[in-house]
């Protein structure tokens, strides 16, 4: 049986956690596909984003990938 110090160990992250809050499920699931399309994950790419609204030096946008067909008008803009 592990101890409740060994189940926070497991559960650490590498790094802080950050929490965006008010973001649909619908949006984290189409945010997520497109990462993974323009080669990417979420939390590259919103590091990216983070970055280049900064102004960090040498900061640029991160690459989208194509729209899906006839996809792309059904969310709201």
């Amino acid at each position: 049986m592990t101890s409740e110090e060994e189940r926070r160990r497991q559960h650490r992250h590498r790094h802080k956690q950050r929490v965006v809050r008010g973001i649909s499920d619908e949006l984290v699931n189409d945010f997520d596909a497109a990462a993974h399309a323009a080669g990417s994950d979420r939390s590259n790419v919103t590091r990216q984003l983070w970055e280049w609204f900064a102004r960090r030096p040498g900061a640029q946008l991160p690459e989208r990938p194509a729209a899906p067909p006839a996809e792309s008008d059904n969310h709201p803009k």
